[in-house]
C-alpha cells in the first residue's frame, strides 16, 4: 500500500491514528515524516476499518454542513474522533498531503461514499420531505445518502 492508494479522508483519519503529535506544525520538507504517520495510521486501522472511518467521517460532514446532523450522529461522531483539534489538524495535514502526491482513482471514487451513523431525517432513502410553507412538500436530497441527487425519488413523487 502507499499514500497514493488512499482519498484525502482515508489520509486524515490515519493520521489522527497515527503517533503524529497532538500540537504537530508542518515545516517545509516534512513530507516524508507525514507519509509515515499516514502509512502508519492506516496500518494500525487496518485497511477496512480505515476506509469505514473515513466514509462516516465524510458522511457526517456531509450532513453537518447542510445543517442535517442528528443529535445521534454528532454523538457517533464524537465517539468515533474524541478530540476535534486532533481531527481538524489531520485533515489540514491530509490536504497537503494530498497537494503533494497523487491519489489513484480508485482511492478518489472510495472517498466520494459517505456513510451515515444512525436515523436520519430522509430514513435511508436519499430524499426527505419538507414543508414549503404554503401546506405544499418538495423533497430535497439528503447530503449523507444522496450527495449528488441522483437516486431515485420515492414512489409518486416526480422532480
Amino acid at each position: 500500500m502507499s499514500v497514493a492508494d488512499l482519498s484525502n479522508g482515508e489520509r486524515a483519519v490515519a493520521l489522527y491514528a497515527s503517533d503524529m503529535p497532538d500540537r504537530y506544525r508542518n515545516r517545509r520538507g516534512d513530507l516524508d515524516l507525514l507519509t509515515f504517520w499516514v502509512l502508519q495510521g492506516a496500518a494500525r486501522l487496518g485497511l477496512d476499518e480505515l476506509y469505514r472511518s473515513a466514509a462516516y467521517a465524510y458522511g457526517y460532514r456531509l450532513l453537518w454542513a447542510a445543517g442535517w446532523a442528528t443529535p445521534e450522529q454528532d454523538a457517533a461522531h464524537a465517539r468515533r474522533f474524541p478530540s476535534a483539534s486532533r481531527l481538524d489538524r489531520a485533515e489540514r495535514l491530509a490536504a497537503v498531503v494530498t497537494c503533494r502526491s497523487t491519489m489513484t482513482s480508485e482511492a478518489r471514487k472510495r472517498g466520494l461514499r459517505p456513510l451515515v451513523d444512525g436515523a436520519c431525517d430522509c430514513a435511508g432513502t436519499g430524499w426527505a420531505a419538507f414543508d414549503m410553507g404554503d401546506d405544499t412538500q418538495a423533497f430535497q436530497a439528503c447530503p449523507g445518502h444522496n450527495p449528488d441527487g441522483r437516486t431515485v425519488l420515492p414512489a409518486g413523487v416526480t422532480a
